[in-house]
């Protein structure tokens, strides 16, 4: 085949494809940053815009596709000119979409986010599969499928940088620019792309011909498994980890990163480094997925570490089964093709399905069952080959070794109830080796796989669906658990607890665990009275159990904000009392308390309290300059705000600090830390107000209680256009470190 310039110009494609990539993922998590103020923060957001991006990206490959069957000539004249045109929709703005009806988040975040980039990213997706089918088009180039390493290596490079790099050192604005040079640039290395194969006619002339692989439904069928399984886990693992394991911050980055990178060693003309991944690949997921059914908080840094590394052998695995299964090039953009509608498909099982069906994360460990299912198992060891010489002694071996597991199931619980992790690790080790004696039988191997996650807390984590003591919304999965000695009742959604209730009569409306009396907020809603009177107005974000109504005097008036329907539903239905019986006439408004506050009449409370964190998660919409604002709009003049600013892994004294300093007002922490035997926790709650005395007479309320300075101020406050929690990461909590 002659194409100008007469040769295959290897370095410009692979430019042109590490920067489209680049761009691609650079853009998801800023757009994501840009509707924060909109979306908050609960990672069911984050999962929606992945199954966005997954939707555009399959429809940029269908276009690549439907664009190949033209000449090069052809294909670059109508790519350039819908790029150009795209280009009008530069810098990036959010689409102003009015607000969701609660309930309907599901479906109103993904419209969002596909309003706001649709047009750019559906092209820019586009030039992966274009740009390795117009460096197909010369004979002699080579391998394209090879340049798809290349296309997930600049993805995953995009991905990193935004946390590390974009987001602390850059405003949104200016973010959106840079984004903006880089597709002009992308849009220049497509046009010498273009140029450099100019000549060249349609991949599909010879179909008929010369091309006879036949790609009919089941293998099409089995391309969709292979994507559509590592797709799936990626998210469940993010929605596993951030709810029932390890609420790190900025976790999703790193499956997502991960998945990405897979692509790398798997898509390598080199096979022996996708062979180091796929010789471990059974052991691994056994260990490893067999925890995924621990639920309630049951792990930390290293189960959270064996997730992600099993993720990436995993998706390494089974990509690379779709790398080995690759079509002839000229059948090319219908392969990634299949492959990207897989990963839609896998988006829509864990994004969208699996909340609706499941009240827990139940799609994640189904979806390691379903790897189990999928993965390249190897042969047995040559001493169990020469003992299973005929097919009755090997299926006698395969279920003497299912027995075994199956045995050992009871030995897990007695060693999980004790707590010896060690006896427990050599249990799941034991069980493990069985999977890997039977795997010459998938169906064993699957069998065993389920029996190690139902040992290692899936028995306990069916149990607490069973007993329909569990729930499941858009924005988390809430466990509510009654306990003895003392009789109490708690909330918690994943791995933080929400609030708990006495379940004895004479002590139920007692504040309890962050907001107990000697507590910020416990002080500052007692001394309401003797501050603004009888008729005190109180608003409160975030209703979690309830329990800050048991602080309302008769005359005063409390109003509440909450996004979530679903933790109204606990007041309601009297699950909690604090709210039915401590303030029965309470208003609550569900959505997005910004939103919600910024329509309400001015000066509409004296103290206003801001308790909105999800899991772990820091609500940055709710914390910045703008947000302030609002709060300040809707509090009187002598009016006082009331931050909780506990938080396991983010210091956020320094951040509140700055944006005091800015503002000129004044404010005061207090670290409460009650008795052991006490049922209330420690926490850290701010109080701060644009007016010192109002501020003193919160503080002097109770003389004999200490209250501290917020220390040195961040060198910025947050906006909605710059805000980053990296600076702000308790490294020593993260890391399990003193």
């Amino acid at each position: 085949m002659n194409v100008k310039g007469g040769t295959s110009r290897r370095a410009l494609f692979v430019a042109a494809i590490l920067t489209g990539s680049f761009l691609l993922f650079l853009v998801q998590p800023m757009v994501a940053r840009l509707a924060l103020p909109r979306l908050g923060g609960a990672p069911n957001v984050w999962n929606s815009a992945m199954l966005v991006y997954q939707a555009l990206l399959l429809g940029g490959y269908a276009y690549a596709h439907m664009l190949g069957k033209l000449a090069v000539r052809r294909q670059a004249t109508i790519h350039l000119t819908l790029l150009a045109l795209a280009a009008l929709t530069l810098p990036i703005t959010l689409a102003n979409l009015p607000p969701p009806t609660p309930g309907w988040e599901a479906l109103w975040v993904p419209a969002l986010l596909a309003l706001t980039i649709g047009p750019v990213f559906f092209l820019v997706s586009a030039q992966a599969p274009l740009m390795q089918r117009w460096f197909a088009a010369d004979s002699n180039a080579g391998d394209p499928y090879a340049l798809y390493a290349a296309s997930n290596l600049g993805s995953f490079a995009g991905l990193i940088s935004y946390p590390l790099l974009l987001e602390p050192n850059f405003s949104l604005r200016s973010q959106s620019l840079a984004w903006s040079a880089g597709y002009g640039l992308l849009f220049l290395l497509v046009g010498l792309t273009a140029w450099a194969r100019w000549s060249a006619g349609p991949m599909d002339r010879e179909d008929a011909t010369t091309s006879a692989e036949s790609i009919g439904f089941k293998r099409i069928l089995y391309w969709l498994a292979l994507a559509a399984v590592p797709s799936g886990l990626m998210l469940s693992t993010t929605t596993h980890l951030t709810t029932d394991i390890f609420a790190m911050p900025l976790l999703w980055v790193i499956p997502l990163g991960l998945y990405l990178l897979s692509f790398v060693p798997a898509f390598s003309e080199d096979r022996s480094v996708a062979a180091v991944f796929i010789r471990p690949a059974p052991l691994v997921l056994l260990l490893a997925g067999g925890m995924a059914a621990v639920s309630e908080g049951g792990g930390n840094m290293s189960v959270a570490l064996a997730a992600v590394v099993m993720l990436f052998i995993i998706s390494v695995a089974l990509h690379s089964r779709l790398y080995d299964d690759r079509p002839d090039p000229s059948r090319l953009t219908l392969f990634y093709l299949v492959m990207s509608a897989g990963g839609v498909l896998g988006g829509l099982f864990t994004a969208l399905i699996a909340p609706l069906v499941f009240d827990w994360v139940w799609e994640h460990p189904l979806l390691v069952l379903a790897a189990a299912a999928l993965l390249p198992l190897g042969v047995w060891p040559r001493w169990l080959q020469r003992i299973a010489s005929t097919e009755n002694r090997k299926l006698l071996i395969v279920g003497l070794f299912c027995a075994v597991a199956i045995g050992l199931v009871w030995v897990m619980r007695q060693a999980l109830i004790s707590r010896d992790a060690m006896l427990v690790a050599g249990l799941m080790l034991a069980i493990a080796l069985c999977g890997l004696a039977v795997k010459v039988r998938r169906w064993a191997f699957v069998l065993v796989v389920a029996v190690l996650m139902a040992s290692r807390g899936g028995i306990d984590t069916l149990a607490i669906s069973l007993d329909d003591s569990r729930s499941r919304s858009y924005f988390g999965v809430y466990t509510v658990r009654d306990y003895s000695d003392p009789d109490i009742r708690t909330l918690a959604h994943g791995t933080t607890l929400h609030g708990k209730q006495f379940l004895d009569p004479e002590d139920k409306l007692k504040p309890t665990s962050y907001y107990g009396p000697t507590s910020g907020v416990g002080l500052a809603l007692r001394s309401a009275e003797a501050i603004y009177g009888a008729d005190a107005n109180v608003g409160i974000v975030g209703l979690g159990t309830g329990t800050l109504a048991c602080y309302r005097q008769p005359d005063q008036t409390y109003t509440f904000f909450e996004i979530d329907p679903a933790i109204l539903e606990y007041s309601t239905r009297r699950e909690f009392t604090f709210l039915p019986e401590c303030a029965p006439e309470a208003k609550t408004f569900i959505g997005d308390a910004r939103l919600e506050l910024a329509a309400l009449p001015a000066e509409a409370f004296d103290i206003l309290v801001i308790d909105a964190f999800s899991s772990d998660a820091i609500p940055l919409h709710l914390l910045t300059m703008e947000a302030l604002d609002v709060y300040e709009r809707a509090i009187e003049e002598d009016g006082v705000l009331v931050f909780h600013i506990s938080n396991r892994y983010i210091d956020l004294r320094p951040v509140l600090a700055a944006a005091i300093k800015e503002r000129g007002w004044y404010a005061g922490l207090r670290d409460d830390s009650p008795p052991k035997n006490d049922m209330t926790n420690g926490s850290f709650w701010v109080v701060m107000a644009p007016d010192a005395d109002s501020l003193a007479k919160v503080m002097l309320s109770e003389p004999d209680l200490e209250w501290r300075t917020l220390g040195d101020p961040a060198p910025t406050a947050w906006t909605d256009d710059y805000a980053s929690t990296i600076p702000f990461i308790q490294w020593q909590n993260l890391l399990g470190t003193d």
